[in-house]
């Protein structure tokens, strides 16, 4: 919602009052506007950015004062200046909210190895929960919620490290350069179920590497066909090296890392995976892959449509600026 110099900006404003003796309903509209995230103006006075969705609770908040007798009414409220809009700007203000979670963040992250993987989990989600929570009354999101977002990925990887038991461990191996021509028609296993580091490398694999590749989904490392090339697990060939995760490794190892478009795919994976330094599309990239393990019904479906996604995301980074 950034607005340019001058321009004015339309707040919706809930203009409520009650009258005296009616405790229960005051309470209860008053958690029903706290829900919606709202800014308090002054007493009895309640505003949202016109375009937050939850504008629409005002209607049914202001319905419910009038039946109790009081007085209600939603109108546009536009600040034109600079300093009304920073006044406004400042009520939606969630830095002390994300910083009250980093801190809780924290705090679980350190004891997380001691709490057991129910009790772990269980908090890591309620974390997801709150931040979520947060995020969707954020109506001006900045460097705050950025941080958070990056302390709350760090801990779900560590969750993962700790409790699934399967996935790998930074080899201290250097990458070497590799022929391509020595690794076509050939096996590759990974991990089964899937996820981001795998199937970005699955595709990377086919697309790039051995086009004829077949995949095989195993269970255990010991599981890894004899004459197959591993990747993703411990004692692969191709794996997490150093602070590589293992899509990185792939390209290291081809020569393709100085595609700017696979690169920033991986930025995106590395990201997702290990946590780091936040990349803008790595949260979109997270939710397709969500919503696509819904629906794929194996691992061989979940790594074909998944290729889709990163298909439309290399043509999209390869894009010059110019023909944008």
């Amino acid at each position: 919602m950034d607005m340019p110099v001058g321009a004015a900006e339309t707040y919706r404003a809930l203009l409520l009052s009650l009258p005296t003796g009616h405790s229960t309903v005051r309470m209860r509209l008053w958690r029903a506007l706290k829900a919606t995230g709202c800014g308090v103006l002054r007493d009895g006075v309640y505003i949202l950015p016109a375009a937050a969705p939850q504008t629409a609770e005002f209607e049914g908040i202001e319905a419910e004062a009038r039946n109790a007798g009081g007085f209600a009414m939603t109108v546009d409220l536009v600040l034109s200046t600079p300093e009304q809009r920073a006044h406004a700007d400042a009520l939606f203000d969630r830095s002390a909210d994300y910083g009250a979670l980093v801190g809780a963040i924290t705090r679980h992250k350190a004891r997380l190895a001691t709490l057991g993987e129910r009790k772990a989990q269980t908090a890591v989600q309620r974390l997801r929960r709150a931040f979520d929570d947060i995020a969707a009354v954020d109506f001006h999101p900045g460097e705050a919620r950025a941080q958070a977002r990056e302390a709350l990925t760090a801990i779900e990887h560590q969750a993962r490290y700790l409790y699934e038991g399967d996935e790998p461990h930074a080899s201290a191996s250097r990458v070497r350069k590799l022929e391509p021509a020595k690794y076509r028609g050939r096996t590759w296993a990974t991990r089964k179920a899937p996820w981001v580091d795998r199937l970005a490398s699955a595709w990377l694999i086919r697309r790039f590497i051995d086009k004829d590749a077949k995949l095989v989904w195993i269970e255990r490392p010991a599981d890894c066909p004899k004459r197959a090339v591993g990747f993703d697990f411990d004692g692969a060939e191709f794996t997490h090296a150093g602070n590589r995760v293992t899509y990185e490794v792939l390209l290291a190892s081809f020569g393709l890392a100085d595609d700017a478009a696979l690169a920033a795919i991986g930025a995106a994976v590395h990201f997702l995976d290990v946590g780091g330094i936040a990349v803008p599309d790595a949260k979109g990239l997270e939710t397709l892959l969500t919503g696509l393990k819904t629906r794929a019904k194996s691992d061989d479906e979940m790594a074909r449509e998944a290729g889709k996604i990163f298909d439309l995301l290399y043509r999209a980074y390869a894009i010059e600026p110019s023909q944008a």
